[in-house]
Parts: C-alpha cells; sequence; structure tokens
C-alpha cells in the first residue's frame, strides 16, 4: 500500500481501546497477486472515501482454508480455520468484509459450525448499502452508456445467491447492462473455483475459462465486470487467449467505482 492509503490493524485498535465499524478481510489473492492487489487498493480507496471506520488483520491474517477444503483436505482446512478464528475471537470481530467470494463463502457458511460467527458482507453488497445509506455516490461520468457484462463468481452467485448488488452497481454508473445467455443461477464457472485455480487443467478440447470468456464476448462488451480476484485472472486471461485486451477490459466492480469517482 502507498503512503497515503492509511490501512489501519487491528492491533493499533486494540492498542488504543478501539473497535472498528468493519474488518475488512483482504484474502491471499488481494494481498500477494499483483493484480488482486488492484482490487484491494481501489477497495480501500472507497472505505476512506466513504470514512468507513475499518482495520485489517494484517500479518495475522491467514488463508481461510478454502482451497485445502476443496481440494478435499478437511484436516489442513479445519487448522487454518481454527486458526483463523482465535484470532477473530480475540479481537472480538463481528463484522467482516472481503472482496473474494471464496473467503466470503467460506467464512459464512463453513466457519459457524467451528466456533467463528461473524456477520461476513461481499464488497459489493457493502458498497450498495454505502451508496443506500448515502456515504458514497456514483457518478457514471466515465462509463455512461458503455456495454459491461458482469460474471457472476460461483461462490457469490449459485453459493449464496447474491446476484443483484454488483448489477445494481453497474446500472448506478450509468452504463448498460447486458447479460450472457448462461448468468445468474445458470451462470458458468470462470474455471478457478473449487481450488482448480492451483491445478493443472484436465483433458478436454477446451480450457472453461475460454469458454466463459467466448460467452461474454457474444455480447459485444466493453467491460468484463468481476467480483472475484480468481475469476478477474480467469477472465485476463480468456480475454488475452483471444487477443481481445485491446478491446475489452476486465474490472472488478471495486475499480469501476474508484475509478468513475477519481480516486
Amino acid at each position: 500500500m502507498s503512503e497515503q492509503l492509511k490501512v489501519p490493524t487491528m492491533a493499533e485498535y486494540m492498542a488504543e481501546g478501539k473497535q472498528p465499524e468493519v474488518l475488512f478481510w483482504v484474502g491471499c489473492a488481494g494481498s500477494f497477486d499483483d493484480r488482486a492487489k488492484k482490487i484491494t487498493k481501489a477497495f480501500v480507496k472507497l472505505l476512506h472515501s466513504a470514512n468507513v471506520d475499518f482495520a485489517v488483520l494484517g500479518a495475522e491474517e491467514s488463508c481461510t482454508g478454502d482451497p485445502a477444503k476443496r481440494a478435499g483436505n478437511e484436516f489442513l482446512f479445519q487448522m487454518q480455520a481454527v486458526t483463523n478464528i482465535e484470532v477473530l475471537n480475540a479481537y472480538e470481530v463481528n463484522k467482516i468484509v472481503t472482496t473474494c467470494p471464496h473467503c466470503f463463502n467460506t467464512m459464512k457458511n463453513e466457519y459457524p459450525s467451528l466456533g467463528g460467527n461473524y456477520k461476513v458482507v461481499h464488497h459489493t453488497q457493502f458498497l450498495k448499502d454505502l451508496l443506500k445509506d448515502g456515504r458514497i455516490t456514483i457518478e457514471g461520468g466515465k462509463f455512461k452508456g458503455k456495454r459491461i457484462t458482469f460474471h457472476d463468481p460461483c461462490y457469490l452467485g449459485r453459493a449464496n445467491d447474491v446476484y443483484e448488488a454488483p448489477r445494481d452497481l453497474i446500472r448506478k454508473l450509468d452504463a448498460e447492462l447486458v447479460e450472457m445467455k448462461s448468468c445468474k443461477s445458470r451462470g458458468l464457472c470462470c474455471g478457478a473455483g473449487g481450488a482448480q485455480m492451483f491445478k493443472e487443467a484436465e483433458p478436454g478440447n477446451k480450457e472453461v475459462n475460454i469458454k466463459r470468456t467466448e460467452q461474454a464476448i457474444e455480447t459485444k462488451p466493453e467491460i468484463i465486470a468481476a467480483g472475484c480476484p480468481f475469476c478477474n485472472t480467469m477472465m485476463t486471461d480468456g480475454v488475452k487467449n483471444k487477443e481481445k485486451e485491446g478491446d475489452i477490459a476486465v474490472m472488478d466492480i471495486a475499480e469501476l467505482i474508484a475509478t468513475a469517482q477519481d480516486l
């Protein structure tokens, strides 16, 4: 993070005897992947712009255990989850926002049985609430009339029925939201979910991300919007495969809004 982007930690809050409004769970991709770091920065800028009192765990944050669980290693998942839950409970965290649907799904649905009970929201839901409460405004200038198609992340859409928050935000940009034939509950995976991101492809005649990118390109979009760092990577690779990177941008919802606000 650059110096002007102040990102306080829970430890700093605890030292002052204060509790932030929300814990921002950055996630492995948002912390380490160069492309996903841009999504993290865009979201942090929006939090500052809305005067949200937030903190991160920093070095105390560890992987939620999602890839281990999806790959079948329940033992490793529980070790990772319990470690995180101990840290979160020690800080008395009650509300968590994350830009990663994998972290969102795991913490929301699988942490409670291990003793981790939190109100977990995806950043598109959080941004929609900030907009509703008048804490941020969205001016569509830069995206007015642009054709944007939204790719539903599996762990946001089909796993948790969150379909409208990201679309509402795109509409607020005065953009033209164009839907793929396979969208919402019928959306196709980008090819990264279920720990597939970390293994070689299985035999077949086409990569899943190429198939999904083709479905997106059919809508003739200027921008493919995503709400997941893994989807972002897969769709970006798909656009490059089709040699369309000069024509089609792949952007997270947070990046769209931050760009519209000149943040």
